[in-house]
Order: C-alpha cells, then structure tokens, then sequence
C-alpha cells in the first residue's frame, strides 16, 4: 500500500498495525467505523482484511485530507469513506447502532497543565484529551456499534481500569485483552482490548505478545503481523 504522512504533522505507529490485526472483522459485507482515524491507516490495514464498508472519522482538516488522498491512491474509493467532524457528534450523523465494528486508536494522555502538551498544535491533538475523553470516545463507540457487535481499541496499559470502568458503564462488555511488551522482563508498553455491546461476561487473556527479542529484533511473531506469513 501507498501512505501518505508527515512526522510534522502525523506518522502512524505500530499501535495502529497491531490493532489492526487484532480486532475482529466482518469479512464479506457489514460496516465499519473508524474514529481518530488520523491519515486513514486502519482503514486501509483493515480493507485488506475484510469487504466491508469503512468509514473513517477525523477532527483535523489536514490529516482529514490526508487520509481522503490515501483512499483514492489505493484505488478504495469503493470501499472507504472519511468523515471530517468530530466523534462526538457522530452518534447523531449515523444514528443508534448502524455499525458491526467499531475501532479506535485514541489520544492516550490526559492533560491537566499546558505545559505538559506537545508543541506541535497537531500532534498535541492526536496524543492527548484535547478534543474529547476517553469516556467520550467509549460513550459514542457505545452508541454508534449495534447490539451484539464489536469495539476495539488500543491504549497505554496504564489506563486499563478506565477502560474497563467505561466499557462496563456503557454497555461494552470486555471480551478480550492483549498486552504487548517491549521484550521480555520489561513492562508492558500498548494495550489492545475488544468489547461486545451487550455481551455476556467472559473475558479472555490473550498470550503476551513480544516486540523484539533478545537481539533486538522483530519476534517471529510481530514480523508476521507486518509482513504477513512467509
């Protein structure tokens, strides 16, 4: 695939890759959401996955563009549509419950001083609680996913217990959980979880998985996920 991006203004992360693969997808037909969606990159990871519709939503102008520029360069203009607005207000645009899966690569950090945000206007917004919380990202994946259908995000594991708290609270009931590690005996550094609205408890600890190994590469594994299987 082609991506278009900019450091200055948006680079995509391994977050965004290994969400990608890890969250359940309809393969044939159905309708997926992506929010925070940035230059579009899940949407695009998540094509090559399923036929499903994809929508992509994203609050920035520039990188709205960008990821509109990334869908028509890979020709899946068929498939992909963005949405310029803000998540908040997408319950309203699409209604109650319109889509099978719902995914989110959000801003992890929440910000209470000014000095503590990024000085890059951009990626300050893509990285902390600017624009909207994480209980405000829960509570439209909420609405926005029908009764029985998926929600899938990755975070930092230091906000697992807010996840969990949220999903419950908004009727996402967490279904599966994945941390990833730098390497072993280090600490976990992303958090991948996925919830069904409506579902019955039943959570399932998925095996760690290992970003290098002891010579500091790609695990078997990981190089799997980027590259597919050889």
């Amino acid at each position: 695939m082609k991506i278009i991006q900019s450091p200055e203004v948006f680079a995509f992360s391994l977050d965004a890759v290994l969400l990608a693969d890890f969250t359940y997808v309809p393969v044939k037909q159905g309708n997926i959401l992506d929010l925070c969606t940035g230059n579009g990159v899940i949407p695009l990871l998540l094509s090559r996955r399923s036929r499903a519709h994809i929508t992509g939503v994203e609050i920035q102008s520039r990188l709205y563009d960008m990821a509109k520029r990334n869908v028509t360069i890979n020709d899946l203009n068929g498939q992909i549509a963005m949405v310029h607005g803000d998540l908040k207000d997408m319950p309203s645009q699409f209604g109650n419950g319109p889509f099978d899966l719902v995914t989110c690569n959000p801003p992890y950090f929440q910000t209470p001083q000014k000095n503590e945000q990024n000085s890059n206007a951009y990626l300050t917004i893509a990285r902390h609680e600017i624009y909207c919380t994480l209980e405000d990202v829960v509570a439209a994946c909420s609405k926005l996913v029908r009764p029985g259908g998926k929600v899938a995000m990755v975070h930092r594991p230091g906000r697992l217990v807010d996840l969990l708290t949220l999903y419950r609270k908004y009727k996402i009931e967490p279904k599966k959980l994945r941390f990833v590690y730098p390497k072993a005996g280090k600490e976990a550094n992303i958090l991948l979880i996925e919830g069904t609205r409506d579902g019955k408890p039943d959570l399932k600890m998925l095996p760690p998985l290992y970003t290098f190994d002891e010579q500091g590469n790609y695990t078997k594994e990981l190089e799997e996920i980027l590259y597919g299987k050889r």
